[in-house]
């Protein structure tokens, strides 16, 4: 199973398959650009950016998709724009045929880290 052994997100993504690989780069830049105070950790096995102390965001990849955990929150407000993807409470899954687009991730992180912001809990 990838990120068993990965100490950091760097490892994670090199251990990840290659296809997968710019894809989770192109999330963990974007994430740091709107956040730039994020810290980087790994938690349950997975790359996450925190901010304030809390997760903002996990990603993984798994055989045939990747996962953005943007917060249960955000993936209720932005529902009507994830109706194309496949959704649990917690996740998002997508694929390199259908990427998460810029605009929503921006979204997702910009709304969860305002909850953060306000201390929800």
């Amino acid at each position: 199973m990838k990120g068993e052994k990965a100490a950091n997100i760097d490892e994670y993504l090199a251990e990840a398959d290659p296809a997968f690989r710019e894809e989770l780069q192109r999330i963990r830049a974007l994430v740091t650009k709107l956040v730039p105070s994020v810290e980087e950790s790994m938690s349950y096995r997975m790359p996450t950016l925190k901010y304030k102390n809390r997760a903002l965001v996990y990603f993984t990849a798994s055989k045939k998709h990747m996962s953005l955990f943007p917060s249960s929150w955000a993936i209720e407000e932005f529902k009507v724009r994830l109706e194309d993807y496949k959704t649990t409470v917690h996740a998002i899954q997508f694929t390199l045929a259908k990427p998460l687009p810029t605009d929503l991730i921006e979204d997702l992180v910009r709304f969860h880290a305002l909850q953060i912001g306000e201390n929800r809990q």
